[in-house]
């Protein structure tokens, strides 16, 4: 639109009632979104900007498309912009992920979402899994002091699968076998006294020592205290590779109880398990397959760690290149 011709329209908006006030803001609103969400992704891209073939910080800016800036890498050529090789690449509808994104600091479901912000709930759903694919990955690099582990289950669902290979059960329903079976997934919890926590999906079944070797293993500090319950398998990993060890018996209604001038006790990790439960009931059921993020999902909403839009932005597109 040319400028005299903008000049006039826009003269005639104070002439718009209440109504018709608000049927522009709300034709503008994505194109204000759009804006923010590019500035946004140009900052934070901005000074780890590198080729995603060739890794080359050697590039020069070769027009826009999508509304993006497109570079292209002066060792191999390739073009590229700031989604290149990021869960958000193709993804459309910019100017509404700033919306969407509150509903995941939200926590809301899928179809609630999707009415909030005006999309499918094929696409609602789409978004929270592209969006929290590095978030599940946002963890501390090690657990120090006193390091509380224990493991929890839950039960093992192929919800949104087109085919199963078990008999499908009704509403969730429940496992067919007593106690701890493979009909279980059990997650792996560990967090030290300072909040810091990891977690991993281990398998189905009873925990052993050697999924604790591949997933506790490389995060703990060899000077931690490892705090559990009385399983077998924390005592023969803590055996094995010389870590501190101590233990309290559940069973035998210990809670806690004192050694080493500290409160011995999980507590704590069993505390973060009750609120991941109690915050994934309002999903109905989730899939086994995306259990990683929901973990990593409720690690970022857990002491309010991550409070706006732009932390999650800023997490969803920063870790790019592997």
């Amino acid at each position: 639109m040319k400028a005299p011709r903008f000049t006039s329209w826009f003269g005639k908006l104070r002439l718009l009632n209440q109504p018709q006030r608000l049927r522009v803001l709300d034709a503008l609103h994505p194109a204000a979104g759009l804006e923010q969400v590019i500035a946004l992704i140009g900052q934070i891209r901005e000074a780890g900007r590198c080729c995603p073939r060739c890794s080359s910080r050697c590039w020069y800016r070769h027009g826009h498309a999508n509304d993006l800036q497109r570079f292209r890498c002066r060792d191999c050529g390739r073009t590229f912009n700031d989604l290149s090789g990021t869960p958000l690449a193709r993804l459309r509808l910019r100017g509404k992920w700033l919306d969407y994104l509150q509903t995941l600091l939200d926590a809301t479901s899928v179809r609630r979402a999707a009415s909030r912000v005006g999309v499918h709930r094929n696409t609602a759903f789409r978004w929270r899994h592209r969006f929290l694919h590095w978030v599940k990955l946002d963890r501390p690099a090690q657990l120090g002091g006193i390091v509380e582990c224990d493991e929890m289950f839950l039960l093992e669902s192929q919800k949104g699968a087109r085919t199963l290979n078990r008999p499908p059960r009704k509403r969730g329903g429940a496992a067919s076998k007593r106690g701890i079976s493979n009909e279980l997934d059990c997650i792996l919890i560990a967090r030290d006294r300072s909040g810091a926590t990891i977690d991993a999906v281990v398998g189905r079944g009873a925990l052993k020592a050697a999924q604790l070797e591949q997933h506790l293993l490389p995060k703990l500090d060899r000077q931690a205290l490892l705090v559990t319950d009385a399983n077998a398998a924390y005592r023969s990993f803590s055996r094995r590779h010389g870590i501190a060890h101590e233990c309290v018996n559940l069973r035998a209604g210990v809670r806690v109880r004192h050694a080493r001038q500290s409160a011995i006790h999980v507590q704590n990790v069993n505390g973060y398990h009750s609120r991941f439960r109690t915050w994934l009931a309002r999903f109905n059921g989730v899939a086994s397959r995306y259990l990683p993020n929901y973990l990593g999902w409720r690690w970022a909403h857990d002491g309010g760690r991550i409070t706006t839009r732009e932390q999650l932005l800023r997490i969803a597109v920063s870790v790019i290149y592997s």
